[in-house]
């Protein structure tokens, strides 16, 4: 099931996808149905509070031709670092570019929502602990860039820096989430292709490797890292990333004031 997450009629909502429509599942409003140019699309996180992301942690060079692109080694363990939730926008939101940089570019990534409580989770145990999946476009600002490996806040985690969605597809309709299609166009323009089989570090390694040393809790974010392909986006890009079976997330960059 595909779910959504997005204000209508002066409230937020939660609600799924329904014969090309969006099937609100707020109490009162159960059943009524919307089309997707009717709302404001949402970041897909859980209806409380005490299910959004405590932790988003993010991926650096974890697939094998980025890190040629880069004309960088694979790295021996993975390289994670922390976004902050201000970051999140939804489907079809605004992506801001600060005033004077050079290169900013998008980076379509799979994203991964923990469903439960995990620690200390061995690898062939980690699928059970996922609720679902969802695509990531993890903007990355390469004037602030000082370490590849590590990327600094300045380039990762700024506002509206991180769109994801539209849709939190369930773990169970992912039957195999290392073998997905991804792609990013560039106001039409086909820029970037891979497949999530080419990671370097699997969904399983990750989710054990983070939880050996910090827990993670139901609606914390695991982004996994692109693919080769980054270009340049200049204010007034429309952006599209994709992935097969998750779904196609769209933004548009708007320059900072």
């Amino acid at each position: 099931m595909k779910h959504a997450r997005i204000a209508w009629a002066g409230a937020v909502h939660q609600a799924i996808e329904a014969d090309g429509q969006l099937e609100l599942q707020t109490p009162g409003f159960g059943g009524r149905r919307l089309s997707f140019d009717e709302v404001v699309w949402l970041p897909p996180l859980a209806p409380t509070p005490l299910h959004r992301p405590r932790s988003v942690i993010a991926l650096a060079i974890n697939y094998a031709d980025r890190a040629k692109e880069l004309d960088f080694k694979p790295p021996d363990e993975p390289l994670a670092f922390p976004k902050g939730e201000a970051s999140l926008i939804g489907h079809r939101g605004v992506t801001v570019r600060p005033q004077g940089v050079a290169h900013m570019h998008y980076e379509c990534e799979l994203a991964v929502v923990m469903g439960r409580e995990a620690r200390r989770v061995k690898k062939a145990d980690a699928y059970d602990f996922v609720r679902g999946y969802t695509v990531a476009n993890d903007y990355a600002i390469r004037d602030y860039l000082e370490n590849w490996y590590r990327p600094n806040l300045r380039v990762k985690s700024r506002d509206t820096c991180t769109p994801i969605g539209p849709w939190l597809v369930d773990a169970a309709d992912v039957p195999d989430p290392m073998n997905l299609q991804l792609k990013a166009s560039v106001n039409g323009q086909l820029v970037q292709e891979g497949t999530t089989a080419d990671m370097v570090f699997d969904v399983p390694t990750l989710i054990e490797y983070l939880t050996s040393f910090m827990t993670l809790y139901p609606g914390d974010l695991i982004l996994t890292g692109t693919p080769d392909g980054v270009v340049d986006c200049p204010a007034g890009s429309r952006v599209v990333c994709e992935i097969e079976g998750v779904g196609s997330l769209e933004n548009t960059i708007v320059p900072g004031a």
